[in-house]
């Protein structure tokens, strides 16, 4: 079996339209395009969202609220769960670790989640702690060593 043995079966694909060859195959002449005319010319056409000269939607209507795309934060979330599980018998947790084992893409700055139960001493580093997280792994007994500025969760 090769790759144009796969269905769909070639009685089932649609050919191709080929204008502009002769009259006789219903798309002769003009090939479809009707006479004179932007469309009709080859490379015709018009951008998308242009209204022949009117005012275009886009830049009627206001604009509105604050962007701040070009500084969004992104983070890599893990819950203690499926940390605690890659890392079962482990006292310590660093980010090296945590990039090493494909749980965060690298040098992606990383969020700490509260879903799942602590139940030995943990230290842990990452950029961030949802503080529900945080208190569960200091309740019991661990570390939580945030690389970001304290106060932000």
């Amino acid at each position: 079996m090769q790759l144009h043995d796969l269905f769909p079966f070639p009685e089932e694909r649609k050919t191709r339209r080929r204008v502009g060859r002769g009259s006789g195959s219903g798309l002769g002449c003009t090939a479809g395009k009707g006479h004179k005319g932007q469309n009709s010319r080859s490379g015709g056409g018009v951008r998308p969202g242009f209204e022949g000269g009117q005012m275009p939607l886009q830049r009627r209507l206001p604009k509105h609220g604050f962007k701040n795309a070009l500084f969004k934060v992104t983070y890599e979330v893990i819950n203690l769960d499926s940390l605690l599980g890659a890392f079962e018998g482990k006292s310590s947790i660093t980010l090296d670790d945590i990039y090493a084992r494909g749980l965060a893409r690298a040098c992606a700055p990383v969020k700490i989640l509260s879903r799942g139960e602590v139940s030995g001493a943990l230290a842990v580093e990452a950029h961030r702690f949802s503080r529900a997280a945080a208190d569960k792994i200091i309740q019991a007994g661990g570390t939580v060593t945030g690389l970001e500025a304290a106060g932000k969760s």
